[in-house]
């Protein structure tokens, strides 16, 4: 009985080692394609030439959001059929795409209000991802609710480009933080829940795991504009 025991014990250990090892990776791939995303943003705004190139069409910025649409599908669609490296590769190249779009807000912004946006949008998302890392709490009806309020954000914002209400425009941004904030939970939850059924650390499981990185970089990026949005100073 003892030995039993004991042998339930490591093996518990040995799958906490697992998910620990997934997360912790998870959470190193978010970080780092954000670190290339704000670099390439940065970058891009220093440069006229490349902010010509893609604001000066609307169609260049158009096909760079595109892009990474058709990016974040395939990536998710072919998970399971490519491999690690090609799936490592397409997120860094997505990163990269998203940071050239983002140097808009260098453009319209100050950077003290950028930066300060920043240290507010990782203080929230670190906080709602340790509640969702942790809580014992089933999130995931409230997963569901926050991404049928996400639809209707997303219409919202589409009625606010004609109407072009300022009112509206604050509303949908504080809604916008609630829903993100959440989702940040959620997703950390779901996450976890699903990395904890791999039975060790393989070329499999970690693209799960870039999957993981990839949905909690969406959620941070979303955050992080929604709250810019709300206390942004425009040049």
């Amino acid at each position: 009985m003892e030995n039993l025991d004991f042998n339930t014990l490591e093996a518990r250990r040995a799958d906490d080692s697992v998910v620990a090892t997934l997360m912790r990776n998870v959470y190193l791939w978010m970080t780092a394609a954000l670190v290339i995303t704000g670099l390439t943003a940065m970058l891009t705004a220093q440069s006229e030439a490349l902010v010509a190139l893609i604001f000066s069409s609307q169609w260049t910025w158009l096909g760079l959001l595109i892009a990474e649409l058709v990016l974040v599908i395939w990536l998710s669609a072919r998970i399971e059929k490519i491999s690690f490296t090609t799936a490592t590769i397409m997120f860094i190249v997505y990163s990269a795409i998203n940071g050239l779009t983002l140097s808009s807000i260098f453009l319209v912004y100050e950077i003290g209000s950028i930066e300060l946006t920043f240290f507010i949008a990782a203080g929230m998302y670190a906080a709602m991802a340790l509640i969702g890392s942790f809580t014992k709490k089933d999130l995931s009806g409230i997963g569901k609710f926050l991404i049928m309020t996400l639809i209707g954000l997303i219409i919202a914002m589409v009625v606010n480009i004609f109407i072009r209400n300022a009112m509206f425009d604050f509303v949908v941004s504080v809604i916008g933080v609630v829903v993100f904030a959440g989702l940040t939970a959620y997703d950390a939850q779901k996450i976890r829940n699903s990395l904890a059924m791999a039975e060790d650390v393989n070329d499999s499981t970690m693209k799960y795991a870039l999957l993981g990185a990839l949905t909690l970089y969406l959620d941070f990026i979303n955050l992080f504009l929604y709250l810019l949005r709300i206390f942004g100073n425009r040049k």
